[in-house]
């Protein structure tokens, strides 16, 4: 497998396909996910001729599943240790959910050269739960309720979230896919129970208002209007608010899991703001 080594010594798996001198496109994965949960579009940008980078966020997947460092702070870390290793630059971050956190505070601390653009899919930016800088935020008790499902049966969480609100499967009429059922249990058993469980608070009281005011480059914000894990008005549309060079672009009808859902329809978007 191929890894690399973050500044506190960890293991990070990574995939890195395609031309060397192509421009890279980074994805970053959501929570309790892998690099694995971005197959659809590493293909699709491979045949674009671009090099597709994705890589196990620590704990999760193939990576060191150490108990500590499962912060904001540490995964813009590591994403800068990764890029550094792998000598990217010019790159395009992309990051669904938790991953679009992780895009928000590396690409706002970014060293000049290595990143052109970022794109924020179903992202938690600029902050998800209720604290008090963010009074009309998800409760902080709905958070105390993952924990305890993850706690008493990770398994069984872990299949009723894909089978339900992530994939919009719970809504009347839905195509629902066993296959990406299964492939969201498989991808979220492999990762450590630590791990996802200290990422719960990560990706549910970090702010990154100020990262999002930090951030130069163009940043394309893409969110399904039917997200039920993270309501597209209170991250969507006030984090395109902080950005520099904003845009956004949401799905009406579409669910968290948007670009595994709907590859196609979120794929042709990619492309064309990557390409302008």
């Amino acid at each position: 497998m191929s890894t690399i080594t973050t500044k506190d010594g960890n293991q990070l798996y990574y995939k890195d396909w395609g031309p060397k001198d192509a421009q890279p496109i980074v994805f970053h994965h959501g929570w309790p996910l892998t690099s694995d949960d971005w197959d659809n579009q590493m293909l699709f940008f491979l045949s674009e001729g671009y090099r597709v980078v994705a890589f196990d966020r620590r704990g999760q997947g193939r990576s060191t599943q150490t108990d500590i460092g499962h912060d904001m702070d540490t995964f813009a870390s590591d994403t800068a240790d990764l890029v550094a290793a792998l000598d990217l630059k010019n790159t395009v971050q992309i990051g669904h959910s938790t991953g679009g956190g992780v895009v928000a505070r590396y690409v706002a601390q970014a060293e000049p050269g290595r990143v052109s653009k970022a794109v924020l899919i179903g992202a938690i930016t600029p902050i998800l739960g209720k604290t008090e800088s963010n009074p009309t935020g998800i409760p902080l008790e709905v958070f105390d309720g993952f924990r305890k499902a993850l706690i008493d049966n990770r398994s069984q969480y872990y299949l009723d979230l894909p089978s339900g609100p992530f994939y919009g499967f719970n809504r009347p009429g839905a195509e629902v896919s066993q296959g990406l059922i299964q492939n969201w249990w498989r991808q979220g058993m492999a990762g450590s129970a630590k791990a996802q469980l200290d990422t719960i608070t990560a990706f549910s009281e970090t702010d990154f208002t100020e990262d999002l005011k930090a951030i130069t480059v163009p940043v394309l914000v893409l969110h399904g209007e039917d997200d039920q894990i993270v309501p597209v008005d209170e991250t969507a549309r006030r984090a395109v608010a902080l950005l520099a060079k904003g845009s956004l672009k949401t799905y009406p009808g579409l669910p968290h899991g948007l670009f595994a859902t709907h590859p196609d329809v979120v794929n042709a978007d990619l492309l064309a703001f990557i390409r302008n």
